[in-house]
This record gives C-alpha cells, sequence and structure tokens, in this order.
C-alpha cells in the first residue's frame, strides 16, 4: 500500500497534541508492542512471516516477529469519533518501517449500526483486528500456513458493522467495500479494486463461530517477469497459457470459516479457509490450522498443527517441453506452482507475568512439500523440514 509513513504519523501525533490540549477527555491513547528474538537450525533457507522480503536463518534476528503500535481515538461527540493506528515492523523491505494501518472516522447510527470511512481493517481472518497486536493472542505468531493465503490487512473504502443480540448469542455482522495497493516482496504492486468482504461472528457462552468471505478484482500490471512471460507467450502463439497466468482484472476470493473456544482452562481456535482466482498466477488453496491450549494459571501451554495446499494445477497446460521456448515453460510453470505447500507443528507457552504482558515462548518444525513452502533467499537444494525457536515478550499499555 503506497504511501508515506513517516510524514503521516508526524502530521497525526500533531493532530493528537493539539486535540490533547484542547480537551484531553476526548482523546484515547493506547499502544501494543512485540519484542522478540527469533532463529532456526538451517542456513539454507530463511523463514519471514508473510510478505517480508528477509527473515532468520541460524543465528537469532529480532525483525521477524517485532512491532510496535500507537492507535489514537478521538471522540467529537456521541456520534462520530475519528481513529488513526501506526505500525512499525519490517514488511516487504528487509528495515523496520512505519505505515498508516488505520485512519477512519467512525459514526454511529444506533445503538446497533455503526458505520465507518477511510482506510479499515479487512476481515479476512478470525484475528484480523488484532493480529498484529501479540497480547491478544495465545500464540507467537498466526500459523504462517493460513496467514499467508491473504495478505491484505486494510482497505480504502467504507463498512458498516451491525451487532445484535439473539437471546443468549451475540451476532456481528460487518460489510465493507473499497480499494487497496499492496506492495510485495518479489517488486512489484498488486491493485486490488472492487474489494467487497463480509464478515459475521456468532458468541454464545465459551463459543465463538466466524464466517467471512472477501471477494476482489486483481490486477499486477508492474512485474517484469510476469509480463515478460505473458506477451512472449503470447507473441509465440501460446495465447490461451498467457491467459492463464496474466493478472489483469482477475477475480480471485477467500472464504474462510473459524472456531474459538475459551471453557474453563480449555482454549481451542481454528481456522480452514479456501482461495480462488481466475489466474494460475494466484494459485487455488486449501489451508487450516488447529490450536489446542490448556491453563495453569498465569501458564498457557498450547500446541498447533497447521497446513497448506494447492488445488490448482502447479504446471500450465499446452507448452512445449523441450526447444528453444522451454525458459517460457519454466518461467510459467514457476508461477503457477509458487504458492507453498507446508504442513507444521508447534509448542509453545504462554506466561502472564504482568496484568499487561506475557512472555512466550514457541517451538516450530515446518515441513515444505515440493518447493521452499514459506521460506525465502532458499539455497539450492533446500528441503526441511525446519525448525523455528521464538522468544518475545508482548505487551500492551
Amino acid at each position: 500500500m503506497k504511501l508515506k509513513p513517516f510524514i503521516t504519523l508526524l502530521a497525526m501525533t500533531s493532530a493528537v497534541s493539539t486535540a490533547w490540549a484542547e480537551d484531553t477527555s476526548n482523546i484515547t491513547i493506547s499502544g501494543f508492542g512485540t519484542a522478540a528474538l527469533t532463529r532456526s537450525n538451517s542456513s539454507d533457507a530463511e523463514f519471514a512471516r508473510p510478505n517480508q522480503l528477509a527473515g532468520v536463518t541460524d543465528s537469532a534476528r529480532t525483525g521477524v516477529d517485532s512491532n510496535f503500535g500507537i492507535q489514537v481515538t478521538a471522540k467529537m461527540n456521541d456520534w462520530l469519533s475519528f481513529t488513526g493506528q501506526g505500525l512499525v515492523r519490517k514488511n516487504v523491505t528487509d528495515n523496520f518501517g512505519a505505515e498508516l494501518a488505520w485512519a477512519f472516522a467512525k459514526a454511529k447510527v444506533s445503538e446497533n449500526l455503526n458505520l465507518r470511512v477511510g482506510r479499515i481493517g479487512l476481515p479476512v481472518y478470525m484475528i484480523s483486528d488484532y493480529r498484529n497486536v501479540g497480547y491478544a493472542n495465545t500464540m507467537l505468531r498466526p500459523p504462517i500456513e493460513m496467514y499467508t493465503q491473504v495478505t491484505l490487512e486494510s482497505v480504502d473504502g467504507v463498512d458498516a458493522v451491525y451487532q445484535t443480540t439473539l437471546g443468549e448469542t451475540t451476532v456481528s455482522a460487518q460489510l465493507a467495500y473499497g480499494v487497496t495497493d499492496s506492495d510485495n516482496r518479489g517488486g512489484f504492486t498488486a491493485k486490488f479494486k472492487k474489494v467487497s468482504s463480509i464478515n459475521v461472528v456468532a458468541e454464545n457462552g465459551p463459543f465463538t463461530f466466524r464466517f467471512g468471505r472477501v471477494d476482489a478484482n486483481v490486477t499486477v500490471d508492474n512485474s517484469s517477469n510476469l509480463t515478460t512471460l505473458v506477451t512472449g507467450l503470447a507473441k509465440f502463439g501460446f495465447k490461451s497459457a498467457a491467459d492463464a497466468i496474466a493478472v489483469n482484472d482477475t477475480k480471485a476470493s477467500f472464504t474462510s470459516l473459524g472456531l474459538g473456544v475459551d471453557w474453563k482452562s480449555f482454549v481451542v481456535q481454528a481456522e480452514y479457509g479456501k482461495r480462488k482466482s481466475a489466474s494460475l498466477s494466484i494459485a487455488d488453496t486449501t489451508s487450516w490450522y488447529t490450536m489446542f491450549g490448556y491453563r495453569f494459571g498465569s501458564f498457557l501451554p498450547y500446541f498447533s498443527h497447521a497446513s497448506a495446499t494447492q488445488d490448482s494445477p502447479r504446471t500450465v497446460a499446452g507448452l512445449p517441453t523441450s526447444g528453444p521456448l522451454l525458459p517460457y515453460t519454466l518461467g510459467a510453470n514457476g508461477l503457477a506452482s509458487a504458492s507453498p505447500i507446508q504442513t507444521s507443528n508447534s509448542l509453545g507457552v504462554r506466561w502472564d507475568f504482568y496484568k499487561s504482558a506475557a512472555l512466550k515462548l514457541q517451538l516450530d518444525r515446518l515441513s515444505p512439500d515440493s518447493g521452499p513452502g514459506t521460506f525465502v533467499n532458499t539455497k539450492p537444494g533446500f528441503k526441511g523440514p525446519v525448525t523455528v525457536f521464538a522468544a518475545a515478550v508482548d505487551f500492551v499499555f
């Protein structure tokens, strides 16, 4: 998403300072962060979060799982407020950078209905609203197999949130529409138009059920690799293959289900998602995870299993298997097979040692299949499994 983060955050800070000086009762400032060290047992590939340019090998680094955020809300009156959230993390580049995660106006239409306009969080996943707030999550990080499927976190547009109670069940429904651009670690920008989403959450006692769907039209027009392949294949008479990998106003969707249980000392969290698109360059996938935890006082040990598989073909039909056009075949098949296939098992523990801070230790065993999986900057011959260890302190204020 293109923006001028430091200028934007500076302007936000100035506006908040002015408002604070005028009326502190209408300004709420909160923050969150994670200070983490992460390392793996491999020097042949780097473990990274979704859309990070570089990750960690067998030398510990702070950048993979660390972040810091500030959120400011200014309440103008009983029905109108403004919210901005700034986030510092490593994303797309290998340097910490600031970004404007949220910036919206919120109108309270009734006791049940709120409207928001601006840059709003996109409810792709069960924990989309607080995926960057480590303290709000049991696990040290969301399972990468699931959360790498759609890397969009916000949209510039409008949404409506309606909440009601049906007996003992609280139901929330969110509808959103807008546009957004997403910079990719591959050096290109994906442009998303006609982004629409629906997010329905039902809470009853210790149980939370969720359904979500996001639809969008996607265009990638500044990838030299994709442009060369599409143009070349069409030029040499392979128009159907060129169309199969092109990403030009391509329809794509992501549909997901979620379950949360917090009953007595038991904690369960699970999600299941299906990604579909009209281009082989954005593969159809199935991803899911399940996490089980049990509280012992201030300690919460947990275990999770996650999986990502590809449903669409990993090769492009009708292309030559030898001769001078073989590089085009290899390039097209590389795009069609770029989606990670991987499973992982994670074991961790959360210790709430302070009222607003928690220490987490997590050990992941990741097993990529038919390629590098979610790992980046891999060396020739790399194959898993790989063990990743991380220690983090999450905090809020």
